[in-house]
């Protein structure tokens, strides 16, 4: 008797399970990288973007972005490492990397597990911008832009996320954003989570939700989220806002450690 009600149990569980799994409303894993290999990131799933090397990506930044190059980008032990060093490198003082998404998404839920980097003059960054758009293409921030996470050196452990566009943005002060402290991301991993939708974003700091940006419907100019992202994870040396306190050059190499990313999608 005690086996066939544990039968039961079983039979009961797994229906319960498949109704859950099945359900409309439920998040379904579209897309992920555990790292779970060595070597350079997965070149079926990341790219390396380059395009504003020379402009300082319209922020002054020090460092020079590579591409497909070990010191700089690389997986092991099951993580990815992203690392900034002080080196001269083209005509830079610093190199690093920016990977991009080969694949985009219209609404869902990004997780991205990551410890972040600490020295004064690092920005690092999980975020989002519109599909088939580079930064050659111009028009920011009308077309869109999505922070899920943006952390500067010189302000250990506070958090951003944000949502820039053509009436919110950083430079009138306007940009939908919020910040939380987290007081030991340089030291443990932590889950940075946005969730879409076409009438909201949230982001979360693991099961904390600190951003709320719901669509006003007042169009695209305030919201142009209606449309794929692809994701970017990146180390940025200086710029505008990392080097407000300077930069301790004597601090670097500098790394931003992803345990995995995946993206869900209802």
């Amino acid at each position: 008797m005690k086996s066939l009600k544990n039968i039961v149990i079983h039979f009961a569980l797994i229906g319960f399970i498949f109704s859950a799994c099945s359900s409309p409303n439920k998040y379904k894993l579209v897309w992920e990288d555990e790292f779970e290999y060595t070597g350079l990131p997965d070149s079926a799933k990341w790219d390396y973007d380059q395009e504003g090397n020379q402009s300082g990506w319209g922020n002054k930044e020090e460092q020079f972005y590579t591409k497909a190059r070990k010191e700089n980008a690389w997986v092991e032990n099951g993580i990815l490492k992203i690392t900034a060093i002080q080196e001269q490198y083209e005509d830079k003082n610093f190199s690093s990397a920016r990977l991009i998404s080969k694949a985009d998404w219209q609404y869902g839920k990004v997780e991205v597990r990551a410890k972040l980097p600490d020295a004064r003059g690092t920005w690092s960054a999980i975020w989002m911008m519109p599909g088939g758009w580079s930064f050659d293409d111009g028009n920011w921030p009308d077309i869109g832009e999505i922070d899920i996470m943006e952390h500067v050196g010189h302000d250990l452990g506070v958090i951003h996320a944000s949502a820039h566009s053509k009436d919110y943005q950083w430079q009138k002060g306007t940009q939908k954003t919020d910040t939380i402290n987290v007081g030991n991301v340089n030291t443990q991993f932590h889950s940075y989570i946005l969730e879409w939708t076409p009438d909201l974003m949230k982001a979360y700091v693991d099961d904390k939700l600190y951003f709320t940006y719901r669509n006003e419907g007042l169009g695209v100019d305030k919201w142009p989220y209606n449309k794929p992202f692809y994701l970017i994870l990146n180390v940025a040396v200086g710029g505008a806002w990392g080097s407000v306190e300077g930069i301790d050059s004597r601090a670097f190499p500098q790394t931003m450690e992803v345990d995995y990313v995946r993206i869900y999608q209802k």
